[in-house]
């Protein structure tokens, strides 16, 4: 024995372990290339106790799954500057007390937006506590008021804070944030009902160095305008929704400084505003690139002659509004080079003005037509031969344009990586045409009647870097041309083929041969079952959102693979499927579980349903029928509640699905 341990201590000394040669840096620098997929860095630290405890000293960034794993995660990852906690909605005083002791010197940057359970005690420790704490988000956290605020206010190095829907807080507590927080870059108070003007007012005059100011749907009037455009570095100002101001609010005292620095401006659903008064507007600022102006006034002559001191504008954003012909002609013949230009449901565009415009803006990367319902093949033709750049291309619902037309923008704009067809009546040719744009990285061919396999078979040829396909209700497409676009697109991320008939455990065998899948949707395709399910659980490890939806061939045993393989699963819808509560107790086995959709499962009882949502304690959303809420315990629904659920009760009748022609008339005749 002692001749045989000498021998192993030789060979050791002869052949040392090369791990223990490598420096500390340079495994912070090999940990640097992984930052992409956090299922590599978790590899890379079980591969040896010296990497499990530098993975933990380089670690910075942290998105726990829930507020129990925090004393253990403080424990282990002693150098975080950046907690997204958006995943976990049960954080409370005691958690924000935890992070405050371990992170005093390092925190930077708490996402809070998605948790309701703490106070202003919690928000004052961390304040007080972390001192280069400079960005914090607490939208969402309806029940905060004043004190909460004043307790933010501690945090004097603050840079960025979001209060988005924090309806309770006043201007009192707006008052104590501006006193306490000069370094305010940016801050949010989108549907923050409580403040007025005197809190926006009090922002501007104490926080000079901010850059951005969201107050959409705020109860202000002109009051606090002048302060706002006094900031000498204002760039982002949202006043969407905000009806206290019109036409006449906005004098010539209010813009006697200006705004110099302004570079985005947005006064969407600001119905009081007109042409006149966005005249006035733009006089603030010849700098402003991008203007949004959606669901405002008509976009007429006196409009768009409104818009002529901008020489830098660069993005246009109209939708929903009413457009007449002079008016689109009116911002071709601007002076300016337009990058993007959104008509989304814009009434009243027509070939001949669209033509023209885009005629005249050929350097244009990103086009919104969709709804765009009066024009035709002519306003096509036009964009492929002028913006040949074009890098985004939306046209949902141009029903009006023939399949010819998708010939050509496949032939003209190669630089093309996103590119939505909903509802249109391309076919097979487009579909080849359309394969030439190598850089293609989103299609959205959805509702596509007259696309099949052939079709398919090119974009799997000619789009190698698809990372998202939406195939919704295109009925033409089967297993053949799905395993066209799996071997051709293996960086695929995200494919729909809801209600694709013809679709079967093929299509899932071969989509199973894509690693990076995230979301899967074959809801209402009949003929899939759980063999092809255990297939995509078995080799899709990164998949978080599954709708097995009308899959009545899928039960129970289609998810003790999911729950075996399929840890990074967040969100599945399996209504009108045959899983029952055997299946549902085995999912509690994916921590990472946060939403279930549940209706109308008939095997599905009572007992069995309130384990399963006992035994999945990460679950956030819940959407049951309503009539299981009087057969489950009422202190069983406080209790999933307590832990931060949020339970969705649905009235909704069993639905039989309709042939994909029957629906497609029914949504057009609900159009017109």
């Amino acid at each position: 024995m002692k001749k045989q341990k000498c021998v192993e201590t030789q060979r050791s000394n002869s052949n040392p372990n090369p791990f223990d040669v490598i420096s500390e840096e340079l495994i912070f620098t090999i940990l640097d290339f992984l930052d992409s997929d956090p299922l590599d860095k978790k590899s890379f630290s079980l591969t040896c106790k010296w990497f499990y405890s530098v993975e933990a000293k380089h670690r910075r960034v942290l998105r726990p799954l829930r507020a129990e794993h925090l004393p253990a995660i403080v424990a282990r990852y002693p150098l975080v500057t950046d907690l997204d906690l958006t995943l976990c909605p049960r954080v409370g005083d005691g958690s924000l007390a935890l992070l405050a002791g371990a992170y005093r010197d390092t925190l930077r940057r708490l996402d809070l937006s998605r948790s309701k359970f703490f106070t202003g005690s919690g928000l004052l420790g961390l304040g007080l506590s972390c001192c280069n704490l400079v960005e914090l988000d607490l939208s969402n956290a309806t029940e905060l008021r004043d004190a909460a605020a004043a307790a933010v206010a501690k945090a004097s190095n603050l840079e960025k804070l979001w209060l988005a829907r924090c309806k309770y807080i006043t201007d009192m507590g707006i008052g104590c944030i501006a006193v306490g927080c000069r370094k305010l870059k940016l801050i949010s108070l989108k549907w923050c009902l409580g403040v007025g003007d005197l809190g926006v007012d009090l922002l501007a005059i104490k926080c000079k160095e901010l850059r951005s100011l969201d107050l959409s749907y705020l109860p202000i009037t002109e009051k606090c305008l002048s302060s706002i455009f006094k900031l000498q570095h204002l760039e982002d100002l949202v006043l969407e929704g905000c009806y206290g101001i019109d036409d006449d609010s906005l004098v010539d005292d209010v813009f006697k400084q200006g705004c110099k620095t302004m570079k985005k401006l947005d006064i969407s659903s600001c119905q009081n505003i007109s042409h006149i008064g966005l005249s006035k507007l733009t006089t603030i600022s010849g700098g402003i690139e991008q203007l949004v102006l959606a669901d405002g006034s008509p976009v007429t002559l006196a409009f768009a002659d409104g818009l002529n001191k901008l020489s830098m504008l660069q993005s246009i954003i109209l939708d929903g509004c009413l457009v007449t012909s002079d008016g689109l002609r009116a911002i071709g013949n601007l002076c300016i080079s337009l990058r993007e230009l959104s008509l989304r449901k814009c009434l009243g565009v027509t070939d001949e003005a669209l033509s023209f415009l885009v005629s005249k803006h050929k350097d244009l990367r990103k086009l919104d037509i969709t709804c765009c319902r009066k024009i035709t093949n002519v306003s096509i033709a036009s964009i492929a031969n002028s913006c040949i750049s074009l890098t985004s291309l939306k046209m949902e619902s141009c029903t009006l344009v023939p399949r010819e037309a998708f010939i050509l923008i496949g032939q003209k704009c190669h630089y093309l990586e996103e590119l939505d067809l909903t509802d249109n009546e391309i076919d097979d040719e487009g579909l080849k045409s359309i394969s030439r744009c190598s850089r293609l990285s989103i299609l959205k061919a959805g509702i596509c009647l007259s696309i099949t396999d052939i079709g398919l078979a090119y974009v799997g040829m000619g789009c190698s870097k698809l990372k998202e396909l939406d195939l919704y209700r295109s009925t033409g497409v089967t297993d053949l041309g799905i395993s066209a676009i799996a071997r051709g697109c293996p960086g695929l991320e995200m494919i729909n083929t809801s209600y694709c008939t013809s679709i079967t455990d093929s299509t899932l065998m071969s989509l199973s041969k894509c690693p990076n899948l995230k979301t899967l949707e074959i809801r209402g395709c009949l003929l899939v079952t759980s063999i092809g399910l255990a297939a995509i659980a078995m080799n899709c490890k990164q998949l978080r959102r599954l709708d097995i939806k009308k899959c009545y061939n899928i039960d129970d045993s289609g998810m003790i693979p999911l729950a075996h393989f399929s840890q990074n699963l967040r969100q599945i819808n399996l209504s009108y499927s045959s899983i029952t509560d055997v299946g549902l107790l085995s999912l509690a086995s994916i921590s990472c579980l946060q939403s279930f959709t549940m209706l109308h499962l008939q095997g599905l009882v009572p007992g069995g349903l309130a384990a399963a949502l006992l035994a999945c304690g990460g679950l956030t959303k819940v959407k049951l029928h309503l009539s299981l809420r009087s057969l489950l315990p009422e202190m069983l629904i406080k209790h999933v509640e307590a832990r931060g659920c949020v339970f969705e009760w649905r009235d909704k009748v069993f639905q039989a699905e309709l042939d994909p022609k029957c629906w497609k008339l029914q949504m057009e005749d609900l159009m017109q």
